[in-house]
């Protein structure tokens, strides 16, 4: 199990470019198994999750040139079915949440699909229901063994279907997609996720051959066509990771400039940062981040506390509300996360208190936070990171304490964050990998 050890009070200066986006890059991986032909795909994050997928890809016959180190050449011209029934892949795909987005090329490509229950962060339940309720529609037979916790979706024929989502799920409406572009006929999907992430897979899908009007909206008008072909894609730049920055400038103080951000995808992230008084300032499509020695909550017009919940997009997305959390420790005033999508993403919040972070868990989805105005630094301890997004907040916190800190399990960072050590020690910080 990895550690860092965190020298606090360091502040950082300088310049830092985002990762390709996590969530972006499982979907569009997950997409070349669509076609036989070569699909080339640029600004592929260096982190622990896409890179298991890539090499569960490989397992199965699909082709990966690497081009640089952020660009990769995929080919799934020889896809080998016979291997979804191995305990290698069982082993290889239960520890990796995205590989369930495999089961919509394969059941539109090759008429059927096996999948493991899929693991993940332990952020709370997060079914699977919207997915296989989508294929059924699509025409599709679903069966679950309990013993096995193992799925296997079937399908002659796919034929286009009307949907109503239950919930705008980000990765069922891209599986969904994914499976319906080779389809008999037209799918709908109403209620469907449209994050930028399943826009660029839309647009993608359509460089490929597919036919999908609606995209950008929850209202996705997709003809099936007979085959897909290869293309060029580029990867957005990771909006969490952006946001993470962002947090991690107001705690320690820093002037850092954030590059290349795609601005206009990032929908209400840096205006709810403002919300919590960072100051941040558009320049082309950099976002600075001046120091500043406190910042100041707003409240409501009528005077109540602040409010800063997750929504569905285009509302906030629910991973930064950990570091919303944390950067709202140092703030001046109070205010209430609400993690309304997951019901265990803020028992991490123990940790900070330890820390002195004044923070009351009301319940599993609320925590009020009152801001120390940095009077009362956070003092560094010893920790375990319990997933992606609660590990970066801790990271941040542990970055601005005095003393030093110790973070466990890393490997959860590591997920979600490529390299996040040497690139912020190259801005000034004091992480030391073990």
């Amino acid at each position: 199990m990895g550690t860092f050890v965190v020298t606090g009070g360091k502040t950082l200066r300088g310049e830092i470019s985002p990762q390709g986006a996590k969530n972006e890059a499982l979907q569009v991986i997950c997409a070349v198994l669509l076609t036989g032909e070569k699909v080339t795909i640029r600004n592929i994050p260096d982190i622990a999750d896409v890179n298991n997928l890539i090499t569960l890809l490989e397992a199965m016959g699909v082709s990966v040139t690497r081009e640089s180190p952020s660009g990769a050449i995929f080919e799934a011209r020889s896809v080998n079915l016979d291997y979804l029934l191995t305990p290698d892949y069982k082993a290889r795909s239960i520890s990796l949440r995205g590989s369930v987005m495999i089961v919509g090329p394969l059941l539109a490509r090759f008429g059927k699909a096996f999948m493991p229950k899929p693991g993940g962060d332990k952020i709370g339940r997060r079914r699977l229901d919207t997915h296989f309720t989508g294929f059924r529609k699509l025409g599709a037979s679903f069966e679950y063994d309990a013993s096995e916790t193992f799925f296997k979706v079937e399908a002659d024929v796919l034929t286009g279907a009307y949907m109503h989502l239950d919930e705008a799920s980000v990765t069922g409406t891209a599986n969904i997609i994914m499976a319906a572009v080779l389809a008999r006929g037209r799918t709908t999907i109403y209620n469907a996720a449209c994050e930028p992430y399943v826009q660029q897979l839309c647009r993608m899908l359509v460089s490929m051959g597919a036919r999908i009007e609606g995209i950008g909206s929850n209202l996705l008008h997709i003809d099936g066509v007979g085959e897909l072909k290869g293309c060029d894609h580029t990867i957005l730049p990771d909006m969490i990771e952006i946001g993470s920055f962002i947090g991690m400038a107001a705690m320690t103080g820093s002037e850092i400039t954030i590059k290349d951000v795609s601005y206009d995808n990032l929908g209400i992230i840096p205006d709810s940062f403002l919300r919590l008084g960072i100051n941040l300032e558009r320049k082309g499509d950099d976002i600075f981040v001046p120091q500043q020695e406190h910042y100041e909550i707003e409240t409501f017009i009528d005077g109540s506390i602040m409010v800063i919940a997750d929504a569905i997009w285009p509302g906030l997305t629910p991973d930064l509300l950990s570091v919303f959390l944390v950067t709202a420790t140092q703030a001046k005033g109070s205010v209430l996360i609400h993690q309304k999508m997951f019901e265990s993403r803020l028992f991490f919040v123990d940790k900070l208190i330890d820390m002195g972070a004044q923070i009351i868990l009301c319940d599993p989805h609320r925590a009020t936070v009152i801001g120390l105005d940095k009077r009362h630094r956070l003092r560094g301890t010893t920790m375990s990171s319990p997933d992606i997004r609660a590990g970066v907040a801790l990271l941040i916190a542990a970055m601005s304490a005095e003393g030093t800190s110790i973070i466990h399990n890393i490997e959860q960072i590591d997920r979600g964050y490529q390299n996040i050590d040497k690139r912020l020690n190259s801005l000034g910080a004091e992480i030391q990998r073990l």
